[in-house]
C-alpha cells in the first residue's frame, strides 16, 4: 500500500486505540486486525455519501461485530459523518455521548443497524438485501436501475458461530441475493482463546453449501488483495458472496496481537505507546491525526459522494419519465395515507359467526395489502396457520423478487432480525408470524425492533392452552409476561374481530413501536360491547347497572367472553360486576388517570382478573385484594375445551373466584 493509504488506515487504528484506552475500556482487536478491509470497501468499493447519509441507493455497511464499534466510529469521523467529532471520538462509551459501547441506529449518523449480540447483523444484512431486490424488482425500468445498491457486513469468528448466521445464510443461498457480501474477519481468537478450543469447522465450505461464492484473502494487510476479492464478489450476478480475510487481532501492539487479550480490553497506555512506533505514527499525542490523512478522506467522500450526483440524474429523468412511479416511490417512502380505509365500514364490520382472531387477522391484513402494495412479511414454515398469504401478492424468490409473501422456513431468529433488516433498509413495511410459543426464538430480535424504534408487526398466533393437542409444548405460557416487560413494544391480544380490527390499525399507524398481534387458535364469538376503545388497551366492555360496580373482573383475548359469561352468572346471585377488556395494558397506561380511574376505580378493590396465561403483571391491577384466575403450569394435551375446564377457565370458576375477594 502507498504512504497515505498506509497512514488512512493507520488512522483507524490509532484512534480506535486511544479511545478505548482513554475510555477504559472497550474492544481494540477487531479495529485494529480489520482496517484496512474497512479503508479499502469504505475508499474505493462502496457508494456512500457522508454529505446525505440517508440517500435511498447507498450501499449499506453493516458491522455485524458491534463490540468493535470504534473501527466504525473511525470511519465516520475520518469521512465526516454528521460532524462527528474529535471530541465524540475521545467521549467513547460514556453517558450521553455519540459513540456508546456498541453502534445503535438512530443515534449516531451513519449506524445502518444497532449491532451488538452477535450474528443479528449478518441476518439484518440479508434483510437489507432482501429488500434491495424486492424494491428493484418493483420500480426499475429498462435503462433505468434506480435500485440498484449492495449489501456489506463485517463479522468474526463469534459471528459465524452463532446459529442465527446459518439461518440467514442458508435463506441468502437460496434466494440467490448477489449483492450481498459478507466480510469475515477471520482471526482465530475469541474471548476464551483460539477458536479450536470450540470452532473448528470449515467456514468456507459451510458457505459453498449454502451456495455462495467464497474467496479468501491470505493477508488482511492486503489493499490490493481485498479490493480484487470486493470486485470479484459484485462480479457474481447469481450467488451471494462471503469473503474470508485473513488477519491478525490486534495487529500492530508487539505485545497483544494474535492473542486473546487484544480482543476485549484496553491495550494499556505502554502498548498504545508501542503500537504507534511499531506502525511508523507519526503523531506524538493522543488522538492526532495528521491533516494530509484528514484531506485523503475529504477527498475520497468528494468521490464517493459523485455516485449519488450520477444517481438523482438518473432518479430526475426516471421521474419524468415515468410520472406513475414516482408517485408510487413517494409513497413507498413516506408512507400510505389508510385513513379512508381506517374510517370505512368495511373495516369495522362486525361477522355474526364466532371466528379465530388468527383468521380475523389474516382477512384484515389482505384487506390491508389491498391500500398498501409496499406491506410485505410472512412466516417461519406456518403461514396457512398463522393466516399470512397475501393473496395474489406473489412469492418471494429468486426467480420472483418482486413478491411480497416471504418465506423464511423454520428459522424464527433469522426470519426475525430479516424482517429487522427489511425495515431499517425504507421503503417497504414488514410483518412476521410464528407460533406464540415459538416467540421465544423471536424475543432477542423483537428486542432490537424496540431498541431501534422500528414498527415491525409481529404475528404470534395459538396465543394459549387452547392450542390444545399439541400439548405443553406447544401451549404459550410465559410468553405474554415476556413481551408486556420489553419497553416500547405494544402487545395487543383481542377478544374479537373489532379488537382486531383495532389492533390492526394501531400496528400500520406505529411510527416507532413494534406491535405484537397475539392471536388465538379456537373460535371466539363476537362480542357486543367491543369497540374502537380497544385503541385505549383497556375499557369497558360489559358495565354494571350501578354507578359503582361490586367487583370488576379484566380479562383479555379469549378470556372476556368467559368474563361476561361468569358477570351473567353473579347477576343471579346478585352481584353487580364489571367487566374490562385489557387487550393492550401499554396502551392503557399511557392514557390519562382520569381515564384509568374511570374503568378501574380506585374505589372498587373487589377484581379478578383472567387469562389463559401466567399471571405475571397482572396483580397490577387487581391489587393485594384481588385474585387472578391463570395458569400455573405448562398446559396439557387434550381438546381445548378439555383444557378450559380441566385448568378452571370455566364461567362458574371465574364466578367463584369473584365471591372469594367479596
Amino acid at each position: 500500500m502507498n504512504n497515505i493509504d498506509e497512514m488512512s488506515v493507520n488512522a483507524i487504528r490509532v484512534l480506535s486505540a486511544d479511545a478505548i484506552q482513554k475510555a477504559k475500556s472497550g474492544h481494540p482487536g477487531l479495529p485494529l486486525g480489520a482496517a484496512p478491509a474497512a479503508y479499502e470497501l469504505w475508499s474505493r468499493h462502496m457508494n456512500h455519501n457522508p454529505a446525505n447519509p440517508k440517500w435511498e441507493n447507498r450501499d449499506r455497511f453493516i458491522l455485524s461485530g458491534g463490540h468493535g464499534s470504534m473501527l466504525l466510529y473511525s470511519l465516520l469521523h475520518l469521512f465526516g459523518y454528521g460532524n462527528l467529532s474529535i471530541d465524540d471520538i475521545k467521549n467513547f462509551r460514556q453517558l450521553d455521548s455519540l459513540t456508546p459501547g456498541h453502534p445503535e441506529y438512530g443515534h449516531t449518523v451513519g449506524i445502518e443497524a444497532t449491532t451488538g449480540p452477535l450474528g443479528q447483523g449478518m441476518a439484518m444484512a440479508v434483510g437489507m438485501a432482501m429488500a434491495e431486490a424486492h424494491l428493484s424488482a418493483v420500480f426499475n425500468k429498462e435503462g433505468y436501475p434506480v435500485v440498484d445498491h449492495y449489501t456489506y457486513v463485517l463479522g468474526g469468528d463469534g459471528c459465524m458461530m452463532e446459529g442465527i448466521s446459518s439461518e440467514c445464510f442458508s435463506l441468502a443461498g437460496t434466494l440467490g441475493l448477489n449483492k450481498l457480501i459478507v466480510l469475515y474477519d477471520s482471526n482465530n481468537i475469541s474471548i476464551e482463546g483460539s477458536t479450536d478450543i470450540a470452532f473448528t469447522e470449515d467456514v468456507m465450505k459451510r458457505f459453498e453449501a449454502f451456495g455462495f461464492q467464497t474467496i479468501e484473502v491470505k493477508d488482511g494487510n492486503d489493499l490490493a488483495a481485498i479490493g480484487a476479492a470486493i470486485e470479484e464478489a459484485k462480479a457474481d450476478k447469481e450467488r451471494p458472496s462471503l469473503i474470508k480475510i485473513d488477519t491478525l487481532i490486534g495487529f500492530g501492539c508487539p505485545a497483544k496481537q494474535g492473542k486473546a487479550s487484544a480482543h476485549g480490553e484496553p491495550l494499556g497506555e505502554e502498548n498504545v505507546a508501542a503500537l504507534k512506533e511499531n506502525i511508523g505514527w507519526p503523531c506524538k499525542g493522543d488522538f492526532e491525526v495528521p491533516q494530509e490523512v484528514y484531506d485523503n478522506y475529504k477527498k475520497i467522500a468528494q468521490e464517493r459522494g459523485a455516485a449519488e450526483d450520477k444517481w438523482n440524474k438518473l432518479f430526475d429523468e426516471y421521474c419524468e419519465k415515468f410520472p406513475e412511479m414516482k408517485e408510487k416511490w413517494d409513497k413507498y417512502y413516506n408512507g400510505y395515507d389508510l385513513t379512508d380505509l381506517f374510517e370505512s365500514e368495511e373495516y369495522w364490520v362486525k361477522p355474526e359467526k364466532a371466528e379465530a382472531t388468527r383468521s380475523t387477522s389474516g382477512a384484515l391484513l389482505n384487506l390491508i395489502k389491498q391500500h398498501m402494495p409496499n406491506l410485505v412479511g410472512g412466516s417461519a414454515d406456518l403461514a396457512p396457520s398463522n393466516k399470512t398469504n397475501m393473496k395474489d401478492a406473489g412469492d418471494f424468490s429468486k426467480e420472483n423478487y418482486a413478491g411480497s409473501n416471504f418465506h423464511f422456513g423454520v428459522r424464527e431468529q433469522a426470519m426475525t432480525a430479516i424482517t429487522n433488516g427489511i425495515a431499517l433498509h425504507g421503503g417497504l413495511r414488514p410483518f412476521a408470524a410464528t407460533f406464540f410459543v415459538f416467540s421465544d426464538y423471536t424475543k432477542p430480535m423483537a428486542r432490537l425492533s424496540s431498541l431501534m424504534k422500528l414498527p415491525v408487526t409481529y404475528i404470534f398466533t395459538h396465543d394459549s392452552i387452547g392450542v390444545g393437542e399439541d400439548g405443553p409444548t406447544h401451549e404459550p405460557i410465559e410468553q405474554l409476561a415476556a413481551f408486556r416487560s420489553l419497553p416500547n413494544f405494544t402487545v395487543f391480544r383481542p377478544c374479537d374481530r373489532t379488537e382486531t380490527a383495532a389492533a390492526w390499525m394501531y400496528a400500520i399507524k406505529s411510527e416507532s413501536t413494534p406491535t405484537g398481534l397475539v392471536l388465538t387458535r379456537q373460535n371466539l364469538p363476537q362480542i357486543e360491547g367491543s369497540s374502537k376503545e380497544a385503541l385505549k388497551g383497556g375499557y369497558i366492555i360489559d358495565n354494571s347497572t350501578k354507578a359503582e360496580p361490586d367487583a370488576i373482573i379484566i380479562a383479555s383475548g379469549s378470556e372476556v367472553s368467559l368474563a361476561i359469561e361468569a358477570k351473567k352468572l353473579l347477576a343471579g346471585d346478585g352481584i353487580d360486576v364489571r367487566v374490562v377488556s385489557m387487550p393492550s395494558m401499554e396502551l392503557f397506561e399511557e392514557q390519562s388517570d382520569e381515564y384509568k380511574n374511570s374503568v378501574l376505580p380506585l374505589s372498587c378493590r373487589k377484581r379478578v382478573a383472567v387469562e389463559a396465561l401466567s399471571d405475571f403483571g397482572w396483580y397490577r391491577y387487581v391489587g393485594l385484594d384481588g385474585k387472578v384466575v391463570s395458569m400455573k403450569g405448562f398446559g396439557a394435551s387434550g381438546p381445548a375445551n378439555e383444557l378450559f375446564k380441566k385448568f378452571g377457565f370455566t364461567a362458574e370458576n371465574v364466578a367463584a373466584a369473584v365471591k372469594d375477594v367479596m
